[in-house]
């Protein structure tokens, strides 16, 4: 997916677990199959998986994780991996990596999700997310102001002439750069609330992964899944639940909108997150009209 992407597999991580934690070497490894970008993931037996960064501006999310788990998971509605120990570089492998506690779960769809119970959930869950204490915590990687992705943004739409309404992107661009800046004390975001990255056992949201993203600052990247995750009928479920205002609901349509990069740069590599691109940019446009 990546220039520069480091290659893994089943062997490499037998290697570095029996080298560097004995305790669990001789349990199967089995690749889980994932639309994630930044991580390569494997079950270690049927408790433990194991996390590698692929690429280097990955390598970060393992000390974070590691660290601010364990303070985030007690704030929070479901279950979060529990870090169980950090892997060094070796066998030829470059950076750190991580062993956590497997959770049990299946990604949310449309077929298998009432919408409007799975939104309820989903706006508790942020609500927790924000009530978390911010003290010492990094800023989200996107929970800064979102007029700093301008160029970024009307690169992709450009990019993407032909499979989108460049105008009609660009025209609900501004209309999220208008909305008022938050205005309130730097509040924990997780940032990146894919189908992904949330899990479901009997149609309940039961588990959030991936908090690579996560941090503090701005909370309208949280309303993302508005448009990565729902439909109309249940998206104002979710905003009620979440207590989104009508500025921070208007900015978190600009972050949604940002995926229209995916439509080009994983258009032939990640077909999942092509997909969530598709999705995001097309619920956005159908909510501007």
């Amino acid at each position: 997916m990546h220039e520069h992407e480091v290659h893994t597999d089943p062997a490499l991580v037998e290697r570095l677990v029996a080298r560097q934690f004995p305790q669990w070497a001789g349990r199967p490894v089995t690749p889980v199959r994932s639309g994630g970008t930044d991580n390569a993931i494997y079950r270690l037996g049927d408790d433990l998986t194991v996390r590698l960064p692929r690429i280097e501006t990955a390598v970060k999310q393992v000390e974070f994780e590691h660290t601010w788990l364990p303070v985030l998971a007690p704030r929070l509605s479901v279950a979060v991996p529990e870090p169980c120990a950090v892997g060094r570089p070796a066998e030829g492998y470059p950076w750190p990596w991580a062993v956590h506690r497997w959770i049990d779960g299946e990604h949310p769809s449309d077929a298998t999700t009432d919408h409007r119970r799975f939104a309820a959930d989903l706006g508790t869950l942020v609500t927790g997310l924000r009530q978390a204490d911010p003290t010492g915590a990094r800023t989200g990687y996107r929970s800064g102001p979102l007029r700093q992705r301008d160029a970024y943004l009307r690169e992709w739409a450009e990019a993407a002439h032909g499979l989108v309404d460049v105008d009609a992107v660009l025209a609900a661009w501004e209309a999220a750069l208008a909305a008022p800046a938050w205005a309130g004390p730097p509040v924990w975001a997780h940032g990146d609330l894919l189908a992904g990255n949330v899990l479901v056992r009997d149609g309940r949201l039961c588990g959030l992964i991936d908090f690579g993203a996560a941090g503090v600052g701005d909370p309208a990247c949280d309303a993302l899944p508005a448009w990565t995750l729902l439909d109309a009928d249940s998206r104002p479920v979710f905003r009620e639940a979440a207590g989104f205002d009508d500025a921070t609901w208007a900015r978190g349509k600009g972050w949604a909108l940002l995926f229209v990069s995916a439509l080009t740069y994983y258009r032939t590599t990640n077909p999942t997150m092509y997909a969530v691109g598709r999705r995001a940019v097309d619920a956005v446009l159908a909510d501007s009209t």
